[in-house]
Formats: structure tokens, sequence, C-alpha cells
């Protein structure tokens, strides 16, 4: 009576459990099939190495490197290395002046400078060639430069080309510097000082070269305001010409008489080119035409009269918006949006509110990465150079009618931009997320069968449950479901695209995502189990540590409490401290990703100051070297050694040793030194090593259940009970009895073969003496 009672408590568990099992599979698939569902967005399926030489995929194609063009980067944009009376100069974008190796003296004022510049050009032909080289002077800097202005009507072209000389290396550019550059190019385009027209020519390629230094310098130099009128007033005078460099571009009309018998429209139209270089391939004019977008278009800006008129417009395209540093909208994405002026002049004095004849249309297509922003709402925004800032008076929306463009309308002319605001794209590699979310849902199964495996039997089996084992298989578990259900950030699935037609209001963030401290919860609680996973595959290391190295010792008095307070205590004082330091200091975003719940990753590649180097890698790496460490000694001086204690190393086969070593590799975590090796710079071997440390590290779980579990005698026999008396109608189902040995059958076997006494460990009760700690065990 009593073995039928325990049979059918036995049946009852049993049943449990794969109930619960079926659940825990469910909810996976279920998850997965909703992750699925949500992946709506697609991107072109390009190959690793499809754009060559830097080059980087984005929606419309390869954007190369400024120097390289064409559908995959490799057209060459550039000069080589070359030599001219006694000055080396390096590689030279074309368009571009490189400045020479060899730098002034330091005892001179202009000490640090190159001494020489030579310029890159392109012929009408296409022949890229270098042009001969210019002498800096010295002893001239461009603070002494600027006190000439003065003296710009007799001398502006020498004055312009030193400027340019004195600029032609912006990385060395300080805002002192851009201020006394910009104060020179401004007054050679002031139409009181009578500058020459080659020196203005000279003075645009100087505001080139300003553009290429660092936007960092530019939040210190002070108010270009002043420049870009002058600039936009040069456009005017140009007639029916243009001037290109790689950071602006400058082009004028005059409509002829006889081809305006009515009021005018006049269409300044950019397309997207090669990379970030301005050419005259890129923009042109029309007259009497309308907005008509094409793919490649990025911006179009139509110019209305409403009266008949004999006016010039000029138009001045900005490869960057440098010039127009905001104190109102702050940028923090790492991309730069292209400003256009239009100036139009009918012969008499254009100020801001007493120009009612002219209307202004214009269309921008965003430039941004897809894969990481989607865009919430815009400004149609003008620099007022009176608040120098932006500013929406007389502007506002007019969508167009194809919805990857951006519509602006205003009445009056200056500089125009559209200030985007966006929202994090949330979107992961497919591949491996379907990986992840497999790998994790079958590791939360096969852990929870472990676990109850471990309890439930522990009577049946010749030792007891090993409170180590059952910690690093719960913590894991926690993390595995954590990881399943947490991971996203939640606000993937509330975030939007956000463009209100009606309200034109200036966003104080091109990028400000919303708060979300659930997500902050969820990656304490990812980094604290995790870390307590790996914890206890440091403390498995010690235990195996203590029973074969040091068997022939007793285990220290209360070792499975002292384990205890460490596997579960470090681990959460690294997660308080991490959290308590970095938040108050740097925010949430200080802590924690964006677009997963998981530790930040720095940006700028500061790593020093990132809570993942040292909350999480430093940890990880301590504990992986001494898992290694530990497994290198158990392999070479018990499983591969000769030792006359443990007399089962000598019987076991060579198959039987690797199994052995695979159980203690797989229960020790060192998968995740592939985690390492994806920081390789080859993508290839980079893409690889993803895929083996996600298969791997994900199905963790399953590969403790195969080995510890499965692989049992125990379990085989007691899975055989189950059928047999669940199909005792249909007749005796036989399961096949699998002849194998686990590592955990020969630490048995090790032990019994001591000859001290080890006592045994209950899950549930003290041991008045030492407590043994198995970490598995079969026959």
């Amino acid at each position: 009576m009593s073995s039928c009672r325990s049979c059918n408590l036995r049946q009852v568990v049993v049943i449990i459990c794969i109930l619960i099992t079926s659940v825990l599979l469910g909810l996976c698939f279920w998850r997965l099939v909703i992750t699925l569902q949500r992946a709506t967005v697609t991107y072109p399926s390009t190959s690793l190495d499809f754009c060559k030489n830097g080059g980087t995929w984005e929606k419309d194609g390869c954007v190369c490197p400024e120097q390289w063009k064409g559908w995959r980067c490799t057209i060459v944009n550039f000069c080589k290395n070359s030599t001219y009376d006694n000055f080396h100069f390096d590689i030279i974008t074309v368009g571009k002046y490189g400045p020479s190796l060899e730098k002034c003296e330091s005892n001179t004022g202009n000490a640090g400078f190159p001494k020489a510049t030579r310029f890159c050009n392109m012929t009408v032909y296409g022949d890229i060639i270098l042009e001969n080289a210019s002498k800096v002077n010295c002893d001239q800097n461009l603070e002494m430069l600027a006190a000439q202005v003065e003296n710009i009507t007799e001398n502006s072209l020498e004055i312009s080309s030193e400027a340019l000389l004195l600029t032609s290396d912006a990385s060395i550019l300080t805002a002192q510097d851009i201020s006394f550059a910009a104060i020179v190019v401004q007054q050679i385009f002031n139409a009181s000082r009578n500058a020459v027209p080659e020196a203005k020519k000279i003075a645009v390629a100087t505001v080139s070269q300003l553009l290429d230094a660092e936007e960092s310098v530019f939040q210190h130099a002070g108010s270009f305001g002043s420049l870009t009128t002058e600039l936009e007033n040069y456009s005017l005078s140009l007639m029916n010409d243009s001037l290109f460099y790689p950071n602006i571009a400058i082009q004028s009309v005059a409509p002829a008489a006889e081809d305006t018998p009515q009021p005018v429209t006049v269409l300044f139209s950019v397309q997207r080119g090669a990379n970030d270089i301005l050419d005259s391939q890129q923009t042109y004019i029309e007259i009497n035409e309308e907005l008509k977008p094409e793919d490649k278009t990025e911006l179009q800006i139509l110019i209305n009269t409403t009266q008949s008129t004999n006016g010039k417009f000029g138009f001045v395209l900005y490869q960057n918006n440098k010039f127009f540093q905001s104190k109102t909208f702050t940028i923090r994405s790492n991309f730069s949006q292209r400003v256009v002026s239009c100036k139009f002049s009918d012969g008499g004095a254009n100020h801001l509110m007493e120009v009612p004849d002219v209307s202004v249309e214009m269309i921008f297509k965003p430039k941004y990465d897809e894969s990481q922003f989607q865009l919430h709402s815009y400004a149609c925004v003008f620099w007022n150079t009176t608040k120098d800032d932006w500013d929406t008076y007389g502007c506002k929306k007019k969508p167009h009618n194809d919805s990857q463009f951006l519509g602006c309308q205003c009445n009056h002319t200056t500089s125009f931009a559209v200030l985007m605001s966006f929202d994090n794209n949330y979107s992961y590699p497919e591949s491996l997320d379907s990986i992840s979310k497999i790998g994790c849902g079958l590791s939360v199964a096969a852990l929870a069968l472990t676990i109850m495996f471990q309890i439930v039997t522990r009577k049946f089996r010749k030792t007891s449950v090993t409170w180590v084992f059952v910690s690093l298989c719960t913590s894991m578990l926690i993390f595995n479901i954590l990881f399943l259900f947490g991971i996203e950030n939640s606000n993937k699935n509330s975030n939007s695209t956000v463009i209100s037609e009606d309200d034109n209001v200036i966003p104080q963030h091109d990028f400000n995502p919303s708060e979300n401290h659930a997500c902050t919860v969820m990656t304490a609680l990812l980094h604290y189990f995790l870390l307590a996973t790996l914890t206890w595959t440091g403390l498995n290391a010690v235990q195996l540590y203590f029973l074969l190295l040091r068997a022939m010792r007793p285990l220290p008095p209360r070792f499975t409490l002292f384990l205890s307070l460490i596997g579960w205590g470090i681990p959460g004082l690294i997660v308080l401290l991490t959290v308590g330091i970095i938040i108050p200091i740097k925010g949430a975003l200080g802590y924690r990703q964006e677009i997963i719940c998981w530790l930040a990753v720095p940006e700028d590649g500061n790593y020093l100051e990132s809570p993942l180097l040292w909350s999480f890698i430093l940890p990880a790496v301590i504990i992986l070297i001494a898992n290694a460490v530990v497994l290198i000694l158990i392999t070479v001086k018990v499983l591969w050694g000769r030792n006359e204690n443990l007399q089962s190393t000598k019987k076991s086969s060579v198959t039987k040793k690797i199994l052995s070593m695979l159980s203690i590799a797989v229960v020790f975590g060192l998968t995740w030194i592939l985690g390492y090796l994806m920081l390789i710079d080859d993508d290839n071997v980079k893409i690889l090593f993803s895929f083996l440390f996600c298969i791997f590290n994900t199905s963790q779980g399953l590969q403790i259940f195969i080995l510890y579990t499965l692989r049992t005698k125990v379990f085989r026999n007691k899975v055989s009970d189950i059928f047999k008396s669940m199909s005792s109608t249909i007749g005796n189902i036989k399961m096949p009895s699998l002849k194998v040995i686990s590592l955990h059958s020969q630490v048995y076997e090790m032990i019994r073969s001591l000859p001290h006494r080890i006592e045994r460990f209950s899950l549930l009760e003290k041991s008045p003496t030492i407590e043994e700690t198995f970490l598995s065990e079969s026959d």
C-alpha cells in the first residue's frame, strides 16, 4: 500500500513537472511569435563587404568616406602622398588643400601650423591632379591677419590667400583661430571693402575649410551671423555663376527680362552625392518649375515671386550646421544636417519684415541612420540673426505628397533648415534575436526540469542534491526568464512617428528618449542574476577543487553557508555600488542602454568610464580565468593523471574523459570566452563568433540538462517507470538502458574510494558535520 502511494505520488510530481515545462515552452514560443509579428521594418539585404573602403550602407545605398566615391565606394577621390620643394604631403581629398607634414618652428608666431599647403584638383575630364605647393609665412598667425582688415581694400588677395593657408589643417584650429579667420573672410565679403573677386573666391574656400573643424570648437567660437549674412549677399553678386567646395556651394541666377514676362519661380535642387562632399553634379537651378523631388533628392527650395521682376536669386548650401550654434536646440546624435540659404533682390532693400512679395516652399529628405533612429517630429525654422538662434516666425509646415519628404513654407528669405527630433528604432539582428529566444526558451524548460529532478530524486540517488549546483541552475533560470521577457526596452512598442501638421514648435533635443524606469530596474536585475550565474560557476570550480584536488582533507566548516554568502551577496553588492555611483552622476542612460535593457556601452569608446567594464567585464574575466585554471588542474591531475586514491580514473576511456572535461567546461561557463573573441576587428570573424557565442550561451541550460540530468541512470529509470505505469493498458514500455558514464558518476566513484568518510549534505537540513557538495550524480 505504501509502495502504491509512493508510486502515485511520483506520477503526480512528474505530471506537474511536465505541465510546468509545457507552460514555459509555450510562453517562450509565444514570445518568439509576437517578436516575429512585430518585425515589420525591413532593410536592404547586403553582404558585409558590399560597401568597400569604409563605406556604410544606408537606405539609398553606400555612404562613402570623403576620399572615396561610387556606388560601392571603389572610385578614388584623393591625391596620393606627394613631395614638392622639400615639403611632404599626406593623402589630400579632391577639392581640398592639404597641409604639409613640416610644421612651423616653436619660436615663430605660427608655431605648430604647416609650413606649406597643396591643392588637390580634378579637371573637367575627371583627372585628379596636384597643384603646386604654397608656402606659409610662419611669422604671421590668424590674429595678426585679423588686425589687418583695414588694409583689405589694398591687399585683399594677399590677406585672403594667407587666411586660406593658415586654415588648411582644420584639426589644429582653436575656437580663437576660427573667430579670427571668420573676421577676415567676413570683411573680404563686405562690399564696402571692395575686395577683388579672386579674393572672395579664395575666402569661400577658407569657409569650407573652417567647416571641417571639430563641432566642440565652434561651441566656443562666438557668433557667425554676420558672416552668413555676408555670404548671402555675396551669392547675389555671382550673376549666373557658381562656386563649389567640399563643405559649401554658392549659386546664383538672374533671369533675363524676356524669360520672366510674369511672376517668376526659381527652383534650387540638391541631389544625394556619393559622400558628404559637395560638387557641381549635385545641385542645379531651374526657372518657372514646381517642386518635383526624385529618389535621390535631398532638398529642394522654391522661391515664388508674386509680381513681375527682373531680380536676382542667390543660394548658399552649407554641408553642416556648425555656423549655426543654437542655444535652444541641442544636438545629441552623431549626424549633421545641411542648411540652405536663399536671397532675393529686386534692386531695393530686402529686410525680413519688408518683403511681402516673396514666398518660399521647401522639402527636406532627412538623412539619418534608419537602423538606429526613427523620426518623431520636426520644425521648419530660419536663422534669426537678431536672436542669434533658430526661429519659426513666418514659417509653417506644409506636408508633401511623398511621405519621405518634410515640407515647409515661409514668407521671407534667409537661412533655412528643419530641426528633427528622433526616437530609437529599437531594431535587433533578426537571426541572432531568434537564436537567443529559442536557446533561452529551451534552457528555461531544461533548467526547470533539472532543478526539480535534483530535488525530487534526492532520496533515490546515491548522493544528495548539491546546493551549489541548484543555486547555479536557479540563477541561470531566472536570468533566462528575465532575458526573454525584459531585455527589450518597452518603449519599442510605444514609440512611433508623430509628425504634427499644425504645430511648428522647435524641439529641445534632436534625440530625447523617454524615461523608462522599468527598463532601468530590468537592467539591474539582469546585471545581478548574470553576475550571480557567473559567480556560481566560479563556486562550482571551488567546490570541485576541494573535492578532487584536496581529496584527502575534510571540507571547511560551514562551507555551504560561506559559498551562499559569496554567490548571492557579492553580485548584489557590485550592482548596488554601480547603480548608486553611476545614476546620480550620469542618469539612467549612464547605467543602461536605450535600445536594450542592459549596461551602457560608451559611444566614444572610453570603456574606462563605462559600468560595463568595471561591474561586469572585469569580474567575469577574473571568474573565467580562475575557472579555466581549475579545469586545467582537474584535467591534468585527476582525469588524465595517475592518482592512486582515485581508482575510477584509471578505468575511464579517452571518450569518457573528454565527456568529463566537456561537462566541467559547461558548468564552469567557459563558453563565455567566445564573447571576447567578438571584439576582433574583422567583420566576418566577428559575425562567426557572435553566432557561436549566441548559440552556446543561450543553450547553456539545455546543455546542463543533457549532461547532468538526461544522461543519468536515475532519470532514465524514472522516466521508464512512468511510461510503464501510464501505458499499462497497452503493454509494458521498456526504455533502452544506455550505458553511458557521466562526469558525476565518476566523481561519486572517486569520492567513494577515498579512505575517509564524507558526510552527506541535505538541501533542507544542516549536517552536523561536514557538508558534501556535488555538482550532480549518476551511475
